[in-house]
């Protein structure tokens, strides 16, 4: 079985419907992870999604912030969710597909704008939250899994635009690079985007400050695939959709594919 997923940020699913159906229309991936769907699961939009064959859903959702969901053509099935750093907040879910793959999909706190948990109780969240995927993924080893998400850290210098002047900045300090490190490799996690595209510059955020997005190319990598180590090898054709982040009423983030021959 091949199929292919996309994972995006969409800063808010019921305004930004339509790019979320072009995507859907014009890429067609078999599963769809969003994040940061700001609705209530009863509310997101199932009517256009439906009829492109997207008839499977996991979701937790609030009114207004965070929320996460995958959306899929193949059959799935809820696996569960949690509440890392006990938060109260829907950013985590997990569906499982018919070939028994586990999809968990994440949206990591983005950690306020001051890198010090002292003075910044967010920047404290944020690396609760990492230390606890850490532990959870320490106690229950993943197999045959798959994560993504919007983790909200740029971990490689060539993640992010300038690495010198970001280094202060929250996404890219040391301390953040540190704990999603320490996390990816208490599961053994790989990057599958990274495995594909070992080199160069790559990005899939960019922020709405600047005024020409594309020219200014002020990017960051915060948006993530991995597969658990023992299904790495069936990853392959790795891509940013960079041109959704030009499309009517964007997302600031571009939606990130992989394909798994499983």
């Amino acid at each position: 079985m091949s199929f292919t997923l996309a994972t995006w940020n969409i800063n808010s699913v019921r305004l930004r419907e339509p790019i979320v159906l072009k995507l859907l229309a014009e890429k067609a991936p078999d599963v769809l992870c969003l994040q940061e769907c700001k609705s209530p699961v009863d509310l997101i939009p199932l009517e256009g999604m439906r009829a492109l064959g997207y008839t499977h859903m996991v979701a937790r959702g609030q009114k207004g912030y965070n929320g996460v969901a995958i959306f899929s053509k193949i059959p799935m099935e809820d696996a569960g969710d949690q509440d890392f750093a006990q938060l109260g907040h829907a950013r985590h879910v997990a569906g499982r597909l018919e070939n028994g793959v586990t999809i968990q999909n994440f949206y990591v706190p983005a950690g306020g704008d001051v890198p010090n948990r002292e003075v910044n109780e967010k920047f404290g969240q944020k690396l609760d939250y990492l230390s606890d995927m850490r532990d959870w993924f320490r106690a229950e080893p993943p197999k045959k899994s798959i994560l993504v998400g919007d983790l909200n850290i740029a971990p490689r210098e060539d993640d992010v635009w300038d690495h010198k002047k970001l280094l202060k900045v929250v996404s890219h300090t040391p301390i953040e690079v540190e704990k999603l490190a320490e996390t990816q490799d208490a599961g053994q996690w790989v990057d599958i985007t990274r495995q594909d595209i070992p080199e160069g510059q790559l990005y899939s955020w960019w922020s709405y400050r600047a005024r020409d997005w594309d020219a200014a190319d002020k990017g960051r990598r915060l948006d993530h695939v991995w597969a658990s180590k023992d299904i790495a090898a069936a990853g392959h054709s790795s891509h940013v959709l960079r041109d959704a982040r030009g499309w009517e009423k964007p997302s600031d983030h571009a939606p990130v594919f992989a394909t798994f021959d499983l």
